[in-house]
């Protein structure tokens, strides 16, 4: 397949692209508390916002196959993936989705996925938490062979999106080694599909080689602060 042509010197615009993104931040996004009284001036500054956005689209043309990281303390980093994965199949495209420390249990989402989409390889390659499997040996080969899994897909372009769930606590786990799967990111090439890593601890050496990184901070979460156990519909 040939590939689409990216721009081989990106940062020669990025000067430009801060300047106008300076801008449109300065310019706002509006609102009720848009400084201006008169609904004339309220347009025109409006109209000068989108023209800036138009300006910043028009540079913001390269597409690459992306490795996006979802961490942190909070929840919702699987959910996020799985949010991406819905989107994927909505356009046609084919998803897997491995996981690499869960498995012990059936989620809404997989049954979901599964029913609706012939799009979607899902697999569930972990027997549960540490102190429900307390077996070093067991849960290491269930990594490695997730990994092993997980490759074959990220080489099969015909899967738009890939998603290794958890596969950041494998590595915090000393299971999997953060640089064997960077050097294995690097000796990919271009590409056109993209890799999704979850699970908090995400180690800097997988952030800085990510293309989007969120963090989800925990505020308030109800089985820490109130007792209340894992339910249907917001955990599984």
């Amino acid at each position: 397949m040939k590939k689409e042509n990216i721009d081989k010197n990106p940062s020669s615009s990025v000067p430009n692209i801060n300047n106008l993104d300076e801008k449109a931040n300065n310019i706002g996004i509006g609102g009720k508390y848009s400084p201006e009284k008169n609904e004339q001036l309220y347009k025109e500054r409006m109209q000068e916002r989108k023209n800036i956005q138009k300006e910043r689209l028009k540079i913001r043309k390269s597409k690459k196959g992306l490795i996006v990281v979802f961490t942190g303390k909070g929840k919702g980093k699987t959910t996020a993936a799985l949010g991406m994965a819905l989107r994927t199949i909505g356009h046609g495209y084919k998803v897997a989705i491995i996981q690499f420390i869960k498995g012990g249990w059936k989620t809404g989402e997989e049954k979901a996925l599964k029913t609706f989409s012939k799009d979607i390889a899902w697999h569930s390659l972990g027997e549960g938490f540490t102190w429900e499997t307390q077996n070093r040996i067991r849960d290491e080969e269930l990594v490695k062979n997730a990994w092993e899994i997980s490759k074959k897909y990220i080489n099969d372009e015909s899967y738009k999106l890939v998603i290794l769930d958890e596969i950041n606590i494998a590595i915090k786990l000393g299971y999997l080694n953060a640089k064997e799967i960077v050097e294995f990111f690097d000796d990919l090439g271009n590409r056109d599909n993209h890799i999704v890593l979850t699970g908090r601890s995400a180690p800097e050496l997988i952030q800085s080689k990510a293309d989007l990184v969120t963090n989800m901070d925990l505020v308030k979460h109800p089985f820490k602060d109130q007792g209340i156990k894992a339910q249907k519909c917001i955990e599984f």
